[in-house]
């Protein structure tokens, strides 16, 4: 299968194991972008039980589980790191650094380009 296709598939088993997640723990994400070895999420919450938290726990631990059984040359990072954004205006610039990590990785050369990314909450054709 050539990378382009590998990183189609992929990127569908993560958006797909994502959603499940989001919906399980009443979240939303609010950008997600699969680098070639690592993942970005900004994720919130839709009611007082939401945990984004648990998502990231989940879909790192099944997605991981996945890769260990069928693609075993590929792993996730071992940790990760989580920060609390409380203002909107912050949001937005996590939101465009996070779109950004494409571009500053010479992946491509402006972020609309870079097929791995998506929202729950944004249509990025409109920014």
């Amino acid at each position: 299968m050539h990378s382009r296709s590998h990183g189609l598939f992929y990127q569908r088993l993560h958006l797909s194991q994502v959603r499940i997640e989001l919906h399980h723990f009443a979240c939303d994400a609010l950008v997600y972008l699969f680098m070639p070895d690592h993942g970005h999420f900004v994720l919130g919450g839709k009611t007082e039980n939401s945990d984004p938290l648990k998502v990231m726990y989940r879909f790192s631990q099944k997605t991981g589980y996945w890769f260990t059984n069928h693609s075993p040359h590929i792993r996730w990072q071992k940790d990760f790191y989580d920060h609390i954004v409380s203002r909107d205006e912050e949001v937005e610039r996590h939101i465009r650094y996070i779109l950004n990590n494409p571009v500053r990785a010479k992946l491509v050369m402006d972020w609309r380009d870079y097929p791995f990314k998506g929202s729950t909450v944004y249509n990025f054709e409109e920014w």
